[in-house]
């Protein structure tokens, strides 16, 4: 149960990121980028916000809700697979000269947004499960270790399934694979402290708000 304003707050905003961040990713993902001599699709980028959101999520509010926002995220993709579909199909009007730029981008869309369906269904599972699995071996302590180490496992699933269903028989997949892994290793090494902080002010902030 969400005990407080802020508290509400704090989850409706982490869920909005999460789901947000999951979407705009699937949709940018047709270019791949150099990141310092790895190439990867550029909604690593973007994706990659999902991992504060869903490891403040795990610890704070649990794997239930964990769990209830992953699978908000899973429709929010279907619903964007469905709405990019119908808007590259529906028929333009005369005077719009930008059919062929659009279609350049969304075209794949639907192919990525089912790669992220299924990398995102098998990764995210993964990672809440082993979140929570170290979580109870460490007896809560050492929140860096899963927030890093299910992080780290959970999108090297995530990128495999992703690119090879994204992008076999289009483009380099195993360089790919390991430039988008990479990409998010570095991401989640670098927002543990975010994460650390995130939830240190929502804990903080429940103990100083009373309950509505």
């Amino acid at each position: 149960m969400l005990s407080s304003t802020f508290e509400r707050k704090a989850f409706t905003l982490l869920t909005c990121l999460f789901i947000s961040s999951l979407v705009i990713a699937a949709v940018v993902a047709t270019k791949i980028i150099n990141i310092f001599g790895f190439y990867a699709p550029a909604g690593v980028i973007a994706y990659s916000l999902t991992f504060i959101s869903s490891d403040i999520i795990s610890e704070v509010w649990g794997k239930e809700r964990a769990n209830e926002v992953i699978h908000c995220g899973f429709i929010a993709l279907v619903a964007a697979i469905c709405l990019s579909w119908a808007a590259l199909h529906w028929t333009p009007a005369p005077f719009w000269t930008g059919q062929e730029s659009f279609a350049s981008v969304l075209s794949n869309t639907p192919r990525i947004v089912l790669a992220s369906l299924i990398a995102y269904t098998v990764s995210q599972t993964h990672d809440v499960w082993l979140f929570h699995l170290i979580r109870e071996k460490t007896d809560g302590k050492h929140l860096w270790l899963r927030n890093n180490l299910s992080t780290i496992t959970s999108q090297l699933i995530d990128s495999t399934i992703f690119v090879s269903i994204a992008f076999y028989g289009i483009l380099p997949i195993t360089d790919i694979i390991l430039g988008q892994w990479l990409a998010k290793t570095v991401i989640a090494l670098l927002d543990t402290p975010i994460v650390y902080l995130g939830v240190s002010i929502i804990n903080r902030q429940n103990k100083l708000c009373p309950a509505s």
